[in-house]
């Protein structure tokens, strides 16, 4: 560990809210890393998934979690990310609640209830500033949701205008987050980015470029299982299984003489080479499970959710 000054703070900070308001590109700025992997699709996040990162003043894990959907609606897949993001809010020390600038619907005000009911310290991120012309359109915006409401449970403990994208605001709103997290050592050592596996990543690089090429059509069908990971001096040996709910969709994924899934498996090879600084050797084989979106137990073997 580094020396670390007196009031020196560490803790972890679930970012929440509703499908693709810009969660996982706004831990990447954060970051100044690309650790979770991004799409225009919801439901690309699907696990909890941990980036840190140390300053002189503290330390702080963020917490990347799926998009919260209404509760009690969609197959067993929607079911689980929602557990999985209720249950990241209940182990963070604060809550960041991100929202879309000038949108705030029925499943916004769901995520608010959610996190402000955790009993955390919550902040709230509006995001994507960068697409409003007229600045003085938040104002309003901001005096509607920013604070206390007719519910009862209060307000949010700041209000933070950011821009994943141009990474504007980033550094007020990591400011406020030291200044609530706990008083105490750091919890991981100083150069740790995540606590997940090399193997995890891997996996995930693929289903990012599944939801980047076939969002339109298999937005959500599709799953990725690490079936080899062998390392040889800096060369990464990595077997991928793609998983799919029907044989069309199989046909679909591998696309006319394979053109597609040679596409995405390349794509896919050049970005895990960019996080670990090495050569890959990636092989891609496409497989049926049917109805594995809506079984419980078949989540559970993927390991979908945590």
């Amino acid at each position: 560990m580094t020396q670390q000054n007196p009031t020196f703070r560490s803790g972890h900070v679930a970012v929440v809210g509703r499908p693709n308001v810009g969660k996982s590109s706004l831990i990447n700025a954060l970051l100044g890393e690309r650790l979770c992997i991004v799409s225009p699709k919801p439901q690309t996040t699907r696990h909890r998934v941990l980036g840190v990162v140390t300053r002189e003043q503290g330390q702080i894990g963020y917490l990347d979690t799926p998009g919260m959907h209404v509760a009690g609606t969609g197959k067993a897949l929607n079911r689980q990310l929602n557990r999985t993001a209720a249950a990241t809010l209940a182990e963070a020390d604060v809550n960041v609640h991100v929202v879309e600038a000038l949108r705030f619907d029925a499943e916004d005000r769901a995520v608010r209830k959610a996190v402000l009911a955790a009993g955390r310290p919550c902040l709230l991120a509006i995001n994507k500033i960068d697409t409003i012309k007229d600045k003085g359109a938040l104002l309003p915006f901001i005096a509607e949701h920013g604070g206390a409401q007719a519910d009862g449970q209060g307000g949010y403990g700041g209000v933070f205008l950011v821009s994943a994208r141009r990474r504007d605001g980033l550094q007020a709103l990591e400011e406020a987050i030291i200044q609530v997290l706990p008083e105490q050592e750091a919890l991981y050592d100083a150069d740790t980015l995540t606590d997940r596996s090399e193997r995890f990543l891997a996996a995930e690089l693929v289903r990012e470029q599944l939801m980047r090429q076939l969002g339109q059509e298999l937005p959500y069908a599709t799953t990725v299982e690490i079936e080899q990971y062998t390392l040889e001096g800096r060369l990464r040996r990595i077997h991928a299984g793609i998983w799919v709910e029907r044989e069309g969709q199989k046909a679909i994924v591998i696309g006319a003489k394979g053109a597609r899934l040679r596409e995405i498996g390349t794509q896919a090879r050049l970005a895990m080479e960019r996080l670990f600084d090495g050569k890959v050797h990636l092989e891609l084989w496409v497989k049926v499970r049917s109805g594995w979106s809506d079984d419980e137990r078949a989540l559970r073997e993927m390991g979908i959710g945590g």
